[in-house]
């Protein structure tokens, strides 16, 4: 081997040498180890190791130590799937008015689709569910989905928007599965109930919990309602509550929540309670609305003021602020500044749970009344009447006077023009009252005065609470006077008059 080979050869080994010692360093520097340099010493990467493991087969407890926990285990289960076919859920599709204003004052009506869910329990044989009425209300289009996933228009029958209930009829054939409505005064707090709905469209779902609370209110019309921390969310409206039974105890109405927007359950639900929910389902079905008792008495809560100016000394009861021409109450004999302190029976802690026992009194029942009357302790009799005829009986009550002749409720709601709708749930919730205005007809009486949208709260100083009183209240009032209406238009408080109707002979 010659001179300048070996030269090489040298050379070649100590640039191997080098190389392979940068290349260890940098191996070591990246947290490898110098065996992995060595041929046959460097694990496959691909290729995966099976690992060796002992799955446990056996349970911690054998059933005989929870024997009480299994069995609520299996009686729930048995309830769920007792109720569960029984529930629907509601799809909706309906169109909503929006009133705009152009840049040169002109307004124009835009019209857009509105798609909505809601849940509801089938309660006859025939078909016949309830849902709310807020679930249904504007909607043109009415679809539910049963147990079974078939789906079936519907029809509404009839509706108690005060009560927040609506009566739906599926168009189907098929055998159904009614769930019995229960007796609601018999529910304790604390007892146990399940919820079933539909929420935010998900499908059938089944919450636990127990009745926090009775009595509650939501509003001066929706009253009594049971409070559940049963988890109801957006689309369990409608749904059932039920008892350990099976039996309806109530219908999932509202939940409780700060954020408006984005309302979730926060552990406090309200149901209305069955047997509210049953006498408006049988009305319905056989009259085609809601019966509501009338007495024709305005009141006030008691407050200092009023106390100190009747010298009344009580605790319990509400003021008369008036009555309505040729009502109940003036029958009766009842007068301004009397304080009733029972109503048929029941001692009156407010104006709302007076206003409440009035409606739910059935037609042509005599009830008892007690007054306090300047120190005196009185006790009158007033025949109720059922709501929907006092507007004629008001109006009837001005002949003889310098008005001229007898105007009928109709043709004085029709000369003032005015439409108006009850309030929407969302508004209850948002501590509104009143009725809001829909339509004022083209040179009616009321164009001019008031706008559709305008929130109507009082009559000539005397709150309204829904739409039906507004017309009973204007009846009573435009046909032998100017009326005084105090309105909300956005979000301003304004006081307008409406003309009184033109006197005739």
């Amino acid at each position: 081997m010659n001179a300048g080979f070996r030269r090489l050869l040298a050379l070649a080994t100590v640039f191997a040498l080098a190389f392979l010692a940068v290349f260890a360093m940098r191996v070591c520097q990246d947290g490898g180890s110098i065996r992995s340099l060595l041929p046959g010493t460097h694990p496959d990467s691909g290729a995966f190791r099976p690992e060796t493991f002992t799955l446990a087969e056996l349970p911690p407890l054998d059933l005989k130590d929870t024997e009480l926990l299994n069995r609520l285990n299996n009686e729930y289960a048995k309830l769920t799937e007792a109720v569960v076919p029984s529930v629907i859920s509601i799809d909706t599709v309906g169109t909503r008015t929006e009133r705009l204003m152009d840049g040169w004052g002109r307004s124009r009506i835009r019209r857009y689709p509105t798609q909505g869910q809601g849940s509801g329990v089938i309660v006859s044989k025939q078909g016949h569910a309830i849902t709310n009425h807020h679930v249904i209300a504007g909607q043109q289009q009415i679809q539910v989905t049963l147990h079974n996933g078939k789906t079936y228009p519907a029809t509404l029958v009839g509706e108690d928007s005060l009560l927040d209930i609506a009566v739906l009829k599926i168009e189907g054939d098929q055998p159904f599965a009614p769930l019995p409505l229960g007796d609601s005064s018999q529910v304790r707090v604390g007892q146990l109930v399940l919820a079933v709905g539909n929420p935010f469209g998900l499908g059938e779902t089944v919450t636990q919990g127990i009745i926090s609370a009775k009595e509650r209110s939501l509003s001066d019309n929706q009253r009594d309602l049971f409070q559940t921390d049963a988890a109801i969310n957006p689309g369990n409206s409608g749904g059932p509550l039920v008892n350990l039974r099976g039996e309806i105890i109530g219908i999932n109405a509202a939940i409780y929540s700060k954020d408006r927007e984005n309302p979730g359950f926060q552990g406090v639900g309200f149901s209305i309670p069955s047997n509210d929910v049953k006498e408006a389902l049988t009305q319905i079905l056989e009259r085609g609305r809601p019966i509501r008792g009338f007495l024709g008495v305005q009141m006030r809560d008691l407050d200092p003021t009023v106390r100190a100016a009747i010298n009344y000394e009580g605790t319990l009861g509400s003021v008369v602020m008036g009555t309505t021409a040729a009502s109940p109450a003036e029958h009766a004999g009842l007068r301004t500044w009397d304080v009733v302190l029972k109503f048929d029976g029941q001692p009156i802690k407010s104006t709302d749970q007076l206003i409440s026992l009035v409606q739910r009194s059935k037609a042509d029942k005599t009830v008892p009344i007690e007054i306090w009357r300047r120190g005196q302790m009185i006790t009158l009799k007033a025949t109720i009447i059922e709501s929907a005829s006092s507007q004629a009986a008001a109006v009837a009550a001005t002949a003889g006077r310098p008005q001229g002749r007898t105007r009928d409720a109709e043709e004085v709601l029709q000369a003032l023009g005015i439409v108006a709708r009850d309030l929407s749930m969302t508004e209850i919730l948002r501590n509104f009252r009143g009725a809001v205005i829909t339509q004022v007809g083209k040179t009616a009486l009321a164009d001019g005065i008031v706008e559709p949208g305008d929130l109507v709260v009082a009559v000539n100083q005397s709150p309204i609470n829904n739409s039906n009183e507004l017309y009973i209240h204007l009846a009573a009032s435009a046909a032998v006077q100017a009326t005084s209406l105090q309105i909300i238009r956005n979000g301003r408080p304004l006081r307008v008059n409406l003309p009184g109707l033109p006197r005739e002979e």
